[in-house]
């Protein structure tokens, strides 16, 4: 599952980067659209194989690491819920803008891209997914409702903590009383790291799984 996730990742990001050299945005708005419309149904499956974003992240995270370049802290100014709903407004003022006043279509996408890329040299990649993405903050929305998604079984779950290391979204997190992992299912990309690493299979993808 691995190897699949990453084969359609960077092929979606090569799909991606001929788009936008061809001045085409809007489309990849249109597959972002689909993928929205389908988190309502199978969770946040766009950002675990289909984002962009999260291809360039994972490079940016091995080269942060090598460097040691990263931080563990959020910085302050982030921890506010209010800023990717700003940021939101702020990529529509600059795709419309550029538009309308410079008569030009800015890059925007790529300028997210190039963005995700430099925050990740610095922070984990849950700081760009969950503080400042635009996208993300949307998907976050759709996500929570989503009828399919990753689950824990608590029967099975031994609180080892190996999931809650190995989710780059920060969706899971074991509880200090209860000692079993929980997943977020508004934050989760569905992309499986869990299952891959937990020792009990005590998670599943799927509708009967309970999820937060």
């Amino acid at each position: 599952m691995k190897a699949v996730r990453r084969v359609i990742q960077y092929t979606a990001l090569a799909a991606f980067a001929f788009l936008v050299s061809q001045g085409k945005m809007t489309l990849w708005l249109g597959v972002f659209a689909a993928g929205l419309l389908a988190s309502f149904v199978f969770g946040r499956g766009y950002c675990g194989y289909v984002c962009p974003m999260n291809a360039v992240m994972r490079p940016a995270a091995w080269l942060s690491k090598k460097l040691k370049l990263q931080r563990p802290d959020t910085p302050k100014w982030l921890m506010s819920s209010v800023f990717p709903w700003a940021f939101i407004f702020l990529t529509l003022a600059m795709m419309l803008g550029g538009k309308r006043l410079l008569q030009v279509q800015l890059p925007v996408l790529a300028i997210l891209l190039g963005v995700a890329f430099v925050v990740t040299l610095f922070y984990k990649p849950a700081v760009f997914h969950n503080r400042i993405c635009p996208f993300g903050a949307l998907l976050s929305v759709s996500g929570r409702f989503a009828f399919s998604s990753e689950g824990v079984d608590e029967s099975t779950c031994v609180g080892c903590k190996l999931c809650e290391k190995a989710c780059t979204a920060q969706a899971i997190k074991v509880e200090p009383v209860s000692k079993k992992a929980v997943i977020t299912s508004s934050l989760c990309h569905q992309c499986r790291a869990c299952e891959a690493v937990c020792p009990t299979d005590a998670i599943h993808y799927g509708k009967t799984i309970k999820v937060k």
